[in-house]
């Protein structure tokens, strides 16, 4: 499932997103977030950071770099196994 999320997001950055003006308030872009945070944390968490940098995607928010949070010990063990 995480092989697919991944691979919907990038199908998103390379063929949808280019045909949109840039609008993205935060470095690195929510779509790059996203990819990143389901890599590193896997696909629960890493969706509900996403949906959490999303949230604070709007006109109101500060933006700015705004980097997916290192995965802890607890997260990246429970990552690999199977």
């Amino acid at each position: 499932m995480r092989n697919l999320a991944v691979g919907l997001i990038k199908v998103y950055r390379y063929a949808i997103s280019p045909l949109m003006a840039s609008h993205c308030r935060f470095y690195p872009s929510c779509s790059c977030y996203a990819q990143e945070a389901i890599e590193s944390h896997g696909l629960l968490r890493g969706s509900l950071l996403s949906a959490k940098r999303l949230g604070r995607c709007n006109p109101w928010g500060d933006g700015g770099y705004d980097p997916v949070p290192p995965a802890t010990a607890n997260h990246s063990s429970q990552m690999n196994k199977p």
